[in-house]
Order: C-alpha cells, then structure tokens, then sequence
C-alpha cells in the first residue's frame, strides 16, 4: 500500500471519538498543543532571545506552522537534513540543522536546499567544512555557519576556545560558507532532576559558550547567533541576557520525562493503548517499546493512578489500586516516557479537538534517508 492509499485508510478515523481508535495509536491533543504553543511564545515575548524551537520532537510540519504563527519565532531547528527537508517544503524557509551533516548525499541535499531557504549547519570538523564548502559552491548556494562548542554533553562539539577559533578560521577562508556565530546544547544539564542543581549546571554550561563567544570576537569573529537551550531549560538558558536563540521543542507536545523537569506545560501527545490482560493488580496494555519511547523515563497512564513497572516490545505492564476497575479491553491514554522516539514509531498523528479526532497528520520527517523527499 503507498503512502497515499495508507493515509487515507487512517483518515476514516475522523469524526470518531478518541477512546474509539484502533490501538496502539498517537493521540495529539490539538486544544492542549496550541496552549502550550501560546505560553511559550507569550513568554520569549520578555526575553532577548528569539525562540527556534526544535522539530525533532513532533516531526510536524503543521506544528512548526503553529509555532511560527504564535510569534517570537526565528525559525526552526531540525537535528537531520531530512527533517529540514520536510519543514521547507512545509513553508518555514528558516532553519538550523544542529548537528554534524557529514556524507555527500546529506551534504549535497542541505547544500541544494540552501538555494530556496536561509540554512544555518552546525560543524566541529574542519574536513567538513571543506566538504560543505565545496557543495555550496557546485550548488550555487550559502551555508550559515554556527561553530559547535561542547559545553559538557561529551557529544559533538569543540571541546576548547582555541579550537573554536581555528574553525572560524577555516570557514572564513571557505566560499560558499558564511559564519554566523556559535551554538552549544547543555542536554546533560536537563538529565538533572534537582532544580537548583540544574541551573548551576546550566549556567555553568552558558559561561563556558559566553566565554568562547568573547574569545572569537576578540579575534574578529563576531557571533550574530549564540544559540542554545531545550524544554528543560528554557527558564534558565532562555532567560540568558546573551543568548539569541532557544531550541527548546518539546514544550509543544510534553512527555513524562519534561513533565517531571517542567510542569508548565500540560501533556498534549499520548498513545491509545487497550488493556489485554489483567491479573489482580497488574494490567497489561498493547502498548510497549514499539510504540512509545522510554530511553529517559518510563511511560506512566494519564490520569490513572498506577505505578509502571515494565514495558516489552508489545507490552506495557502497570500496577493499579485493587479497587481499579480496569478490565480487559477498556482503553486507556499513556503519557510516553520520551516524546521524540514515541512520535518516530508512528505513521501519522490523529488530531483530536474536543475529544473527537477532526484530523490526521502524518508524522512527515521520520526518514532515515531521503526516501520521498528527493
């Protein structure tokens, strides 16, 4: 079955109510998105920075559309070229790909797709910004630059200042490449469940990006963009007086493991699992590893009382009071552990508005290559 023909059986799904899918099945509380959509540009509104946010999280395209429309926006940040790919033939024609881009397919891909948007890549290799570089030119395009500082992740990244400045140096010396500045991701710092830990982590995380930013620009490489941030931190490193740009993402659709960091923003993205087994207090759900992600938390049910306690590849296995009356074949919603690889095992989303799904959208950028996007 095409892609097609296989969203079209998906969209018979509209007009029913959300307990009435077929599960397992991604559920995007539509009304709840928008919210959370509102309050964080409402909040970017009294920062100096601009909000990016990242569409790793909901792969959407229609997403990123409300994201942008909500103001405060820049543009947005995707962590693959397939991802920036989908969001400029969604119409956002401003976009950072923040991570390495290395291979001649990819490179060949973000460099033609520089042509009809403002391309910002993030680099910690001088090969590749050769590589990048020599694409641009043979596709008659510019490449921003943001220079990668590792601010603790152990990641990507520059590990000092002087090797920061000696990739500024190349990319100045490299047609078809314009630098523009520097980013640095402090994700270790939202792995930090202590609040007031946190901030120090992040703060110290910021002082080592600000400090290279400052190193660079005595040299003569002045940082337009100084980009950072994340969901987990977006009251921290957002509200850096030095910061132009937030990549936080997950804001928009939440899962259990932010809701835990951040409970700001309500959950707008849950999966529809059935139950299929109940033996006294433990209930099996239909709905495990192949459905949602748990790499940072274990999923939890939404507005259930109950105590996870394993999930397999098909099953999700929950503790429940003995007075619970969950029985075989009830549905329940199950807040995922880890939104961005939920939202990677699923086709489409069902958008429900008022508890009745009013639309389907399909989860667009989760291509590990260029599959339909050439």
């Amino acid at each position: 079955m095409n892609q097609e023909n296989r969203l079209y059986e998906y969209r018979s799904a509209i007009g029913k109510a959300r307990h009435d899918l077929i599960t397992p099945a991604l559920i995007l509380d539509l009304d709840v998105a928008r919210r959370n959509i509102t309050t964080m540009a409402d909040y970017m509104r009294g920062m100096a920075a601009q909000l990016r946010p990242h569409i790793k999280v909901h792969k959407s395209p229609e997403l990123a559309r409300l994201q942008m429309e909500a103001g405060a926006c820049i543009g947005v940040t995707t962590a693959t070229v397939w991802e920036a790919v989908v969001m400029a033939r969604g119409g956002i024609n401003d976009i950072l790909v923040a991570n390495a881009v290395v291979g001649p397919e990819k490179i060949s891909t973000i460099a033609e797709l520089a042509r009809e948007a403002h391309i910002l890549v993030a680099i910690d290799d001088e090969q590749n910004a050769e590589d990048l570089s020599q694409a641009a030119l043979k596709a008659g395009s510019v490449l921003g630059v943001l220079i990668d500082l590792d601010v603790g992740m152990g990641r990507c990244g520059a590990r000092s200042k002087e090797e920061a400045l000696r990739l500024a140096r190349c990319v100045s010396r490299l047609r078809g490449l314009r630098f523009e500045g520097m980013m640095g991701y402090e994700g270790h710092c939202m792995l930090e469940p202590d609040p007031e830990l946190r901030v120090r982590k992040a703060r110290a995380a910021m002082d080592s990006l600000m400090e290279t930013v400052d190193f660079l620009a005595q040299y003569g490489f002045e940082s337009k963009i100084i980009s950072g941030g994340g969901t987990g931190t977006y009251n921290i490193t957002g509200a850096h007086p030095r910061l132009t740009e937030l990549q936080a993402g997950s804001y928009v659709v939440m899962d259990a493991f932010h809701a835990q960091l951040i409970p700001a923003f309500p959950v707008a993205l849950t999966v529809l699992g059935t139950v299929i087994s109940r033996h006294g207090s433990r209930v099996i759900l239909d709905s495990g590893r192949k459905a949602i992600g748990s790499e940072l938390g274990l999923p939890r049910l939404k507005d259930v009382p109950s105590t996870t306690v394993g999930i397999a590849e098909e099953h999700l296995l929950v503790d429940v009071d003995a007075a619970s009356s969950l029985t075989v074949g009830d549905r329940v919603e199950v807040v995922s552990g880890y939104g961005p690889t939920t939202v990677n095992l699923h086709d489409v989303y069902y958008v429900v508005e008022r508890d009745v799904v009013t639309d389907v959208w399909p989860v667009q950028a989760r291509a590990a290559g260029l599959g339909p996007y050439r």
